[in-house]
């Protein structure tokens, strides 16, 4: 009730009056059955303008930070989410991830459509990371398609650190579904996980027009923090407009 309450009352007509997205290949995610849509993660924008433009309902894989911050804007964050039904990931290590496949494979026992972003966190300077392979998992165990999902402009809009986003049009950008019927059974063997993951990855990128980074977003903001501890300001790679 109150996701569908804020999707076409509240949010959603402000959202779309203020950033006018531009939405390309809608009609590539199923109107009905369990698909994964799978994209890239500039801003935290991202989880409020994507579900605005979807005919249906979508439940995203939200990091736990989102359901456990301090202060009214971190209790005000944990109410929206709850409410909307997102489902919180801990992100701590390997037992944690399994969980979060469970909750994800759960969304598509039930025939619903499932988000998430491979990078595992959003990108702090606005390139494309190696992608993890908890969505290939997902995909082969479930046995649904992935649409490929790029968001471009919303890290212009709201880069990590902004609080309020500047008004500016962004565009959302659905690939076609990717079929890995072909590996059916094989969600257990790593070399076919990652190939799948490369692929959706290649996708995103080939929708988004972002830099590429061959390593882990996660990874690669730990090295530049115990690098740079003073905090400079992160690089910006925006993504290519069509």
């Amino acid at each position: 009730m109150f996701y569908h309450l804020m999707k076409h009352v509240l949010l959603g007509p402000l959202l779309r009056l203020l950033f006018r997205p531009r939405i390309e290949g809608l009609e590539h995610v199923p109107e009905e059955g369990a698909a994964i849509v799978a994209g890239n993660h500039l801003s935290f924008s991202d989880h409020f303008l994507m579900p605005v433009v979807l005919d249906r309902r979508i439940t995203f894989l939200a990091k736990q930070e989102y359901f456990t911050g301090p202060g009214i804007k971190g209790r005000l964050t944990a109410a929206f989410f709850r409410a909307a039904g997102q489902i919180p990931v801990d992100r701590s290590g390997k037992e944690a991830g399994k969980a979060a496949i469970r909750e994800g494979l759960g969304v598509l026992d039930r025939g619903e459509l499932l988000g998430i972003y491979p990078e595992g966190t959003r990108s702090h300077d606005g390139r494309l990371y190696k992608g993890k392979v908890g969505v290939a998992v997902m995909a082969l165990t479930a046995g649904v398609p992935v649409v490929p999902c790029a968001m471009v402009g919303t890290f212009e809009i709201q880069p990590p650190g902004k609080v309020v986003p500047r008004i500016r049009r962004v565009t959302i950008r659905f690939g076609e579904p990717l079929d890995f019927s072909r590996f059916a059974g094989s969600a257990d063997e790593r070399a076919v996980v990652r190939a799948v993951t490369d692929e959706i990855m290649y996708e995103i990128l080939r929708l988004s027009g972002q830099e590429y980074v061959d390593e882990y977003a996660a990874v690669v903001k730990a090295a530049e923090a115990s690098e740079d501890p003073g905090g400079a300001p992160p690089r910006k790679f925006p993504g290519r407009e069509r």
